[in-house]
């Protein structure tokens, strides 16, 4: 990745400069990292380990939670590179939600699983309010009948603006959801549109009404920089508008272009780059979206959220996640990890629902790592939150992290992205809003340099 932009103003539009490097680009390709080591090292040959981790006995007192996948949309947005359908009738949606519903089920009798309870739960997609009030609630039912959240500290659900009624709102809180994210991802009609996006702004500020109604816990919003069309002006306009929604807390991604999303087919058929913002047009609207929000009163939480602190709970699904919770997915393509295996489900609609319908598990392929790879998967994901606690690392891995990964700390020292004081290690903003790029200086030297995904 290139360097960051040093300069305070923001490059005047998103279109690429004809001098920018290569390296200045935004080419084809996954950014965001999510998992260590990366999924394309993940084989079937791995399956039977995570089934004999499911069998075997609890040992220790890890955090639980649930994803659910809800696959459906009303439209596919061009850079979403997720296992999602849009051409699917109330029938379909109704197998899948029995096949979600029996796999959760499949699970609740493992041996590693008996007498658990779910600390979080995740509904994504996907467009987890596709689903009716009435499919919602069927869903729910069917899963208590193995399994409850009752106990989760957290229940976050996914929604897409254009598919909210009021009367759906207050199903979704029926079902004890405690976190509603809201996919905003612009302000401008006329970007929303040629990203492919299915609402249009009026129905995110009628939909907000509803949402405040309703009456969450908490309330997230999501935005996106850098989308196909997007320029300085409109940026700093959804940003002044995301204000005003007064959330509880912002997520703010700079747009990539993942392989097998629509924008990435088209630039490669015709042989050129995404029409999308360069990263270091990115990365400075997202520092001075950062800005403001911090103006008016929010902190930042890692390297894509701002959280209102005074009123604002907490990231379970987050924190849990990143540092080393058990997680079970269910769904289509959906992933786990469970007890030192990762693993991830059949990704296509077929294989998913054959082999719940045979009582099987649809485990696809899957990832046994060593204690070493967790240690780096935890190191990797808690430094997005902008720094990480050695003290942590210590007592939970026996590892001194600023001896084990001196090197890498050293380079990014250089560069101008960390800095090390009393033996905290912290990211300046400049590594923060490029965290993403920097993380492979951790990888064990085989997993550098491959496909991530």
């Amino acid at each position: 990745m290139p360097e960051v932009c040093k300069k305070k103003q923001m490059p005047v539009d998103s279109t690429e400069p004809a001098t920018a490097s290569p390296l200045e680009k935004t080419e084809v390709g996954s950014y965001f990292v999510s998992n260590y080591p990366p999924y394309s090292t993940w084989s079937s040959d791995h399956v039977p380990a995570a089934l004999a981790a499911l069998d075997k006995p609890a040992t220790d007192s890890r955090p639980l939670g649930l994803y659910l996948h809800i696959p459906f949309c009303r439209k596919r947005c061009k850079f979403c590179y997720f296992r999602v359908y849009t051409d699917k009738n109330a029938s379909d949606v109704e197998v899948y939600l029995e096949s979600l519903a029996r796999e959760v089920a499949l699970y609740a009798d493992r041996a590693a699983l008996k007498g658990r309870q779910f600390e979080y739960v995740y509904f994504g997609g996907g467009t987890p309010s596709f689903l009716s009030a009435k499919q919602l609630h069927s869903l729910i039912d069917r899963i208590n009948r193995h399994w409850t959240w009752s106990a989760a500290r957290e229940v976050t659900f996914e929604c897409e603006p254009g598919t909210l009624q009021k009367s759906k709102l207050e199903a979704i809180k029926q079902i004890g959801v405690t976190r509603l994210s809201l996919g905003v991802e612009h302000f401008d009609d006329e970007v929303l549109q040629t990203n492919g996006r299915a609402h249009k702004s009026p129905e995110i500020f009628r939909a907000w009404d509803w949402i405040r109604e309703v009456g969450f816990r908490q309330v997230n919003i999501d935005l996106i920089a850098g989308m196909v069309g997007d320029s300085e002006q409109k940026w700093r306009e959804t940003v002044a508008r995301a204000i005003t929604l007064d959330a509880d807390s912002v997520t703010i991604y700079q747009m990539e272009v993942p392989f097998n999303s629509i924008i990435a087919k088209e630039s490669l058929l015709a042989l050129a780059g995404p029409p999308v913002a360069n990263w270091v047009t990115k990365r400075a609207w997202v520092k001075w979206a950062f800005e403001q929000f911090e103006q008016a009163g929010y902190e930042v939480s890692s390297a894509y959220t701002l959280v209102r602190r005074q009123r604002h709970a907490g990231f379970v699904y987050r924190d849990s996640l990143w540092h080393g919770s058990d997680l079970i997915g269910a769904g289509v393509a959906s992933f786990s990890h469970f007890a030192g295996v990762h693993y991830q489900n059949y990704d296509t609609w077929e294989a998913y629902v054959e082999h719940v319908s045979e009582g099987t598990l649809p485990i696809h392929r899957a990832l046994p790592v060593t204690r070493r790879q967790l240690l780096i998967r935890e190191l990797i994901l808690q430094l997005k939150t902008g720094h990480i606690d050695p003290a942590y690392f210590e007592g939970k891995f026996g590892i001194s992290v600023a001896k084990e990964f001196a090197d890498a700390l050293a380079t990014l020292r250089a560069d101008g992205f960390v800095a090390a004081n009393n033996g905290d290690i912290r990211l300046s903003r400049e590594g923060l809003l490029r965290v993403d790029s920097l993380l492979p200086a951790f990888y064990e030297p085989q997993y550098r340099g491959i496909r991530y995904t």
